[in-house]
């Protein structure tokens, strides 16, 4: 199955294919002419520089320390520089500047991100994990991958 892949630093990739995830945010609409298809989730070998992803998970989320742990455990299961697993793709938008309030704080929780004014975003639906991961270096922006039958869910 040949799919587009994109390639997620940790530990977004792991929380992408866990489903807790559920918006990308971009600074460019990369993943808009993708609405209505499956993309393949590559998790990069270097981490997500910052912690904002620990205070959305600790904060809105109301996560501990040990369920943060278990998630970030899971995330790394099949190692790095591998395709992991297939989202589906959805809706793409740009965050208005002037999103404020309950509406702005809901979209950085699937997001697991703060900051998203101006940003394109875009729903992910469908997570699932690749029964083995599938070692590929990763590309910049889109790139196409060839999947092959045995290692889908």
């Amino acid at each position: 199955m040949q799919v587009w892949c994109l390639s997620f630093r940790q530990p977004y990739a792991g929380l992408v294919l866990d489903g807790v995830k559920t918006v990308e945010s971009r600074w460019r609409p990369l993943l808009a002419p993708l609405e209505g298809q499956t993309l393949a989730v590559h998790i990069a070998w270097q981490d997500w520089e910052g912690e904002e992803w620990r205070a959305v998970l600790s904060g809105p989320l109301g996560m501990n320390g040990v369920q943060i742990q278990t998630l970030l455990q899971s995330g790394e299961r099949f190692g790095r520089s591998v395709v992991a697993g297939l989202v589906d793709v959805g809706r793409s938008w740009q965050c208005p500047a002037s999103l404020q309030g309950e509406e702005l704080q809901q979209l950085e929780q699937s997001a697991v991100l703060i900051g998203l004014q101006e940003k394109h975003l875009t729903h992910l639906s469908n997570p699932r994990w690749l029964k083995e991961p599938l070692s590929v270096r990763g590309g910049r922006d889109l790139w196409t991958v060839d999947i092959p039958a045995e290692l889908l869910p």
